[in-house]
C-alpha cells in the first residue's frame, strides 16, 4: 500500500482514472457529459467511464472501474452513491473523488469538496489525499450516518420526483405528511459502560460532519475516531419540528459537548418495537444494532490544505 503522499504524486503525475455516475441522483442524468468533459480538460486519462441509469447498477459499475485499477476513482451522485463508493474503497491502495450530484451532499461538505462541478474537478485535478473514518452499522460502512426512525420511513416514502424538483425540501415536505400519523420510540443507546434513554420520533447516529445539508456541529467530522448519538426532539410532534428548525438554525454553534449529544467511539442502539433503519439514505434493516468505526478507511481527495489527523 502507497502513503497517501506517494497516491497523491501519482494522481498528480499519472492522471490515471476511472468515472462512475449515478444518473439516478438528482442532478446525475443533466451532468454527465458536463463532468466527462471536464474531468478530461484537466488532464485525466479515463481509463473507463459508467454511467448508471437503472437501479441494482450502481455496485457493479463501481466492481468494473476498480478493476481497471486507476490510482483514483472519480463517483458522481448523491450520498447514497458516495457511500456505496466508499463500502467499495474502503482500505483500498486508491483514492474516491467526489462529484456532488446529489440533494443534500452531505460527505462532500464534510470533506469541503465544492458543490459545483467546476470546483469539485478542480479538486481532482489539485487536491490532496487524506483519510477518513467510516462508520459500520452492523457489517455495512457508511460515510456519513444512520437513522433510525421517521428518517428511515422518510426515505421509503419520498418520491424521487420530487426529490428532483425541490431539492432537499423534499425531505421535510415528506416528513409533515408522514409525522401525522408517527408513534415516537423509546430509544436506549448503550456505550462506555452506560445505557442512555430517549423517548424520540428520530435518532441519528452520525460520522460525518453533516446532516441534511446542515452543520451537526461545530467541531463534528469523519475524521476525529468519533460517533455522535442525538435524538431530534422528544416525543411530541412538536417537539421534532422545533428542534429540526433549531438543529438547522445553530448547529454551526454548537459542540458536541453539549447536550443531547453523545460522542463515543461505538456503541449499540435498541427500540422499544422494531423500527427501520437508513444508512446514508438507504433502507438497511431494521433495528435492534451495532454501530461502530472503521478508522481511516478511506482514502479522499480533498482540497489542498485540508487537515489531515
Amino acid at each position: 500500500m502507497r502513503t497517501k503522499q506517494e497516491l497523491a504524486a501519482a494522481i498528480r503525475q499519472d492522471r490515471r482514472a476511472a468515472l462512475v455516475v449515478n444518473a439516478h441522483s438528482r442532478r446525475g442524468r443533466a451532468h454527465h457529459h458536463a463532468a466527462l468533459a471536464r474531468i478530461t480538460a484537466a488532464g485525466f486519462e479515463l481509463l473507463g467511464t459508467y454511467p448508471v441509469d437503472r437501479p441494482g447498477q450502481l455496485e457493479a459499475a463501481l466492481a468494473a472501474a476498480v478493476d481497471l485499477g486507476p490510482d483514483l476513482l472519480v463517483a458522481g451522485g448523491g450520498d447514497g452513491t458516495l457511500s456505496a463508493a466508499a463500502r467499495v474503497l474502503a482500505h483500498r491502495d486508491m483514492a474516491l473523488g467526489l462529484l456532488p450530484l446529489g440533494t443534500t451532499n452531505n460527505f462532500a461538505r464534510t470533506v469541503g469538496v465544492p458543490l459545483d462541478l467546476d470546483g469539485a474537478v478542480g479538486v481532482l485535478a489539485t487536491g490532496t489525499v487524506i483519510d477518513v473514518d467510516l462508520g459500520l452499522a452492523g457489517d455495512v460502512r457508511f460515510a456519513n450516518h444512520v437513522g433510525v426512525g421517521l428518517s428511515a420511513d422518510i426515505m421509503l416514502k419520498t418520491p424521487r420526483r420530487l426529490k428532483r424538483i425541490s431539492g432537499r425540501l423534499a425531505y421535510p415536505l415528506t416528513a409533515l405528511a408522514l409525522l401525522v400519523r408517527h408513534r415516537p420510540l423509546r430509544v436506549t443507546v448503550r456505550a462506555d459502560g452506560a445505557a442512555h434513554e430517549f423517548r424520540t420520533h428520530q435518532v441519528y447516529v452520525a460520522n460525518g460532519g453533516f446532516h441534511a445539508g446542515r452543520p451537526i456541529t461545530a467541531d463534528t467530522d469523519a475524521d476525529d475516531r468519533l460517533l455522535v448519538a442525538y435524538p431530534v426532539g422528544g416525543p411530541t410532534r412538536r417537539g421534532l419540528l422545533r428542534d429540526t428548525a433549531r438543529n438547522a438554525a445553530t448547529g454551526h454553534r454548537r459542540s458536541v459537548g453539549d447536550e443531547p449529544f453523545l460522542a463515543v467511539g461505538g456503541l449499540s442502539l435498541e427500540t422499544d418495537r422494531p423500527a427501520r433503519v437508513e444508512v446514508d439514505g438507504e433502507l438497511c434493516g431494521r433495528t435492534p444494532l451495532r454501530i461502530g468505526l472503521d478508522p481511516n478507511a478511506l482514502r479522499v481527495m480533498a482540497p489542498a490544505g485540508t487537515l489531515d489527523r
